[in-house]
Order: structure tokens, then sequence, then C-alpha cells
């Protein structure tokens, strides 16, 4: 079976051109979904207390908003969860993709790069565009974010032109 990587920055439109793939066939695993699931899992909670503290907490539950805040103003918590979520995601996907039945399957993630998960693929493709164009999409689905958060998460990542670089194809969206 070939597993393909699906990958590009925030707002470059990973999951529209997913949905291409899915019509032509070939099942397309969305990593950010799956990594929110394991938010869920009490091992996840109990390490995010442990490395994050209760500042990422209301009223004893996981806040997802305050989570994301803080990892993305404190890079080494961010690498923290990646570290704790990342090993996770992948052993989903491998289950996943093993119970497919087809030629090829591919898993959408936009850190696939900057995590090292690269290597767990035969093809890498990355999903481009402009940056004016990202950013009009991100404010469309995210409209409480301010331009601030925006560009955090856009530099919390790595650089586009990069991912570019490391592709075996790039599609311009």
């Amino acid at each position: 079976m070939k597993k393909i990587a699906i990958t590009g920055g925030i707002g470059t439109g990973k999951t529209y051109i997913s949905r291409f793939f899915v019509q032509m066939g070939i099942p397309v695993f969305y990593a950010d979904e799956e990594a929110k699931k394991c938010y869920g899992m009490p091992e996840v909670i109990e390490a995010l207390r442990t490395q994050l503290g209760e500042e990422v907490f209301t009223d004893g539950q996981l806040d997802l908003k305050k989570m994301a805040a803080c990892v993305f103003q404190h890079p080494e918590k961010r690498a923290q969860v990646n570290g704790l979520i990342h090993p996770k995601v992948m052993e989903l996907f491998k289950a996943w993709a093993a119970q497919q039945g087809t030629a090829s399957v591919m898993m959408e993630t936009a850190v696939l790069f900057e995590n090292g998960l690269e290597r767990y693929f035969d093809m890498v493709v990355v999903v481009d565009a402009p940056m004016e164009v990202r950013i009009a999409r991100i404010k469309k689905r995210n409209p409480n974010l301010s331009e601030q958060e925006i560009k955090e998460r856009i530099n919390a990542q790595m650089p586009q032109e990069e991912k570019c670089q490391r592709a075996d194809m790039v599609i311009r969206n």
C-alpha cells in the first residue's frame, strides 16, 4: 500500500484538495481531527496537566483555546505537546490505513515536516497558496482569531517555501 502525505501551511487549502483525492477513491485520514480526539484521552489530559500546568484548564477541563494560546506563544511547550500527540496520531493512522483495503491512502496534516513524520510516507504532496489568500481563508474559517493569532499560527509552522522544496509534488491552490 502506498502511503501519501498531503501537507501545507495553515490556510493553503489542504482539506479542499484532499476532497479531490477522496473522489478519486483514495481514502484520506485527517490528522487534525484525530489529534483533537486524542485530547480527550485520560492519559493525554494528565500529561498536558503535567507539561503545561493548570493554566490550560478551565474548571478542571482542558480548554483548547487556552492551550492553543499557550503553545503558539511558547515553542518549547508546543514541542512537548507535539511529542505527546503525534505518536498517538501515527498509531491511529497505521491502524486506519491497514483497514482501508486500497492501493493508496493519504494523511492530511499541517505539520508533517515539523514533526519528522515524512519518513512514514512514500510520497509527500504540498499544497501551496499565496499568503494573502491564506490569511483571508483563515479569517473566514476562524472569525474569532485576531490578526496577531493568525500570524502566530502561520509563524509556528515551517516556512511554506521550505515545505515546497521538500515535497515530491506541489499543488498551487
